[in-house]
């Protein structure tokens, strides 16, 4: 759900960006020709599942999971995605040093230039973030709440998202301070694997 950070982390490649934005919803080889892949999307993929393994991986993710598992419970880890991507889009141009409007309107025209390449699902979920601006509502609390109620519909089982936005307005400054340790070594383990990926294709 961390559509923000995993768009921002593709490095303004667009083909990556695709690739990324598609990630979860590629299974098994990305590079299998029943996916149709170009190389670069093939690339994005393989640098979204980068994205995810050292972030369920990171010690200030897992305290967060922690906090929000009495609430959320199994659903804490989407909890923890859709709160650090508030953090980034609300902090965005101090953290990259580029307007999040400038960036906001590139993510969004990437995809409907690319359309074409998305899967039906993948489609279906660009055209609801661009025609509901679901990344700059990212900024505000009220944008959140809305993310984590639509989420919290289409759980199998209760997931607690649904009143989450409690817990990120209770402990606000100890999620943004993980949040903060965590986004500083993700950028940096990802810059090498992105740059290593960029000179295979």
């Amino acid at each position: 759900m961390n559509i923000l950070a995993h768009g921002y982390l593709s490095g303004r490649n667009t083909e990556l960006l695709i690739g990324n934005f598609i990630g979860d919803f590629i299974k098994g080889d990305p590079a299998s020709a029943r996916h149709d892949l170009t190389p670069g999307e093939i690339a994005g993929v393989r640098l979204h599942r980068a994205i995810d393994t050292f972030t369920d991986a990171h010690p200030d993710v897992a305290a967060v999971r922690d906090l929000l598992h009495p609430r959320c419970h199994k659903y804490a880890g989407a909890a923890v995605d859709i709160f650090f991507d508030h953090f980034l889009a609300a902090n965005f141009q101090a953290i990259t040093g580029e307007p999040f409007p400038v960036f906001v309107s590139y993510f969004y025209q990437a995809l409907q230039d690319n359309v074409v390449r998305l899967p039906a699902s993948a489609m279906r979920m660009a055209d609801y973030m661009i025609r509901q601006d679901w990344l700059t509502s990212y900024q505000y609390l009220e944008g959140i709440d809305r993310s984590l109620k639509g989420v919290s519909r289409r759980t199998v089982y209760p997931s607690g998202l649904d009143t989450a936005i409690e817990d990120l307005e209770q402990y606000y400054d100890q999620i943004y301070s993980h949040f903060t340790y965590f986004w500083t070594a993700l950028v940096e383990h990802i810059r090498p694997i992105r740059t290593a990926l960029i000179a295979t294709l």
